[in-house]
């Protein structure tokens, strides 16, 4: 049997809460615990307990959601004949039209040769944008020299440069992957560079206040700084060089998922196009997961709105 004080020992009270009633405030009155159970967990803001919080979906996986509705509608659209399967295939016409590509290894080969391009470029251009970008962000006679330059090449489209790659480079690899730099080098300058400019002044002012030499000031300060502007130069980047890549290999590519992608349109291939079109979009939200991973492990120190 339970002894009265092992009773009284159970017994314990929630702590007193202050409650707002509109009148006033008053004091609630202890709330004993159940004599062989625990006590559950009290919000302060309300005066009962609060459940346990139920395990949250991912966010990756949410993100997905939108994408899963646009294939479920697409799904019924076509089963309802609402489409017509020769100018708009259904999903399932389209994944069978990627396994048949996936098993004879036609896909795979087209995919390498395109992502050994678009790597190219995104290191070329990468490293041309970036340090032209620090260059002329940290120094007047570096903006005077590189900014105007690179506006005109924002101003020109890339694409009208075509003929004059292939004028200086022949029809080889160089002009395709020189267009896939110039996408990339043009927006991560202007992102990179008005990050730079747009740096919290007090910051710097702060720093030089308390002595802080000029290399201090552009590692410790400026660059954390300008950070997040260059990651979402990356993410336009990334696009950029996918869009690029589709239009350089129209240039004599051999093999490439632009010539994939010219072939089908030539023979009419509808289901081909759309498994290309779904390639497309799987890489580019592999590239904006790559981003996202970037930001989640380099922007620890900011705390930004993450929406409601």
């Amino acid at each position: 049997m339970t002894t009265s004080a092992e009773a009284s020992l159970q017994r314990v009270s929630r702590p007193a809460r202050l409650r707002d009633d509109g009148a006033g405030v008053h004091v609630s009155a202890p709330v004993a615990a159940p004599a062989g159970g625990s006590l559950d967990r009290v919000d302060p803001r309300l005066d009962g307990p609060v459940a346990a919080t139920a395990p949250r979906i991912p966010r990756s996986l949410q993100r997905l959601s939108g994408p899963l509705l646009a294939l479920v509608v697409w799904q019924l659209l076509s089963s309802f004949e609402v489409f017509d399967p020769r100018t708009t295939p259904s999903p399932q016409t389209v994944v069978m039209t990627a396994a048949s590509l996936l098993a004879s290894q036609e896909l795979q080969g087209h995919l390498a040769a395109s992502l050994v391009r678009v790597l190219k470029g995104l290191a070329l251009g990468l490293s041309i944008g970036v340090s032209s970008a620090v260059v002329a962000g940290l120094t007047r006679w570096g903006e005077n020299v590189i900014d105007t330059n690179m506006e005109v090449l924002r101003a020109v489209p890339n694409f009208a440069l075509l003929p004059v790659l292939i004028a200086w480079f022949g029809i080889g690899e160089e002009p395709k992957v020189a267009l896939i730099a110039l996408s990339v080098l043009v927006v991560i300058y202007i992102n990179t560079f008005s990050a730079i400019r747009n740096v919290d002044a007090s910051l710097v002012e702060a720093a030089r206040t308390f002595g802080v030499k000029r290399r201090e000031l552009v590692t410790a300060v400026i660059l954390p700084g300008a950070l997040p502007g260059f990651l979402v130069g990356l993410r336009l980047a990334l696009t950029a060089a996918w869009l690029s890549l589709i239009f350089a290999e129209t240039i004599n590519a051999p093999i490439g998922l632009g010539r994939l992608m010219s072939d089908a349109r030539e023979y009419f291939r509808i289901d081909v196009i759309f498994v290309l079109l779904a390639v497309y979009a799987l890489l580019g939200l592999l590239s904006l997961s790559l981003v996202r991973f970037l930001e989640a492990r380099l922007l620890t120190w900011r705390r930004a709105f993450d929406g409601t």
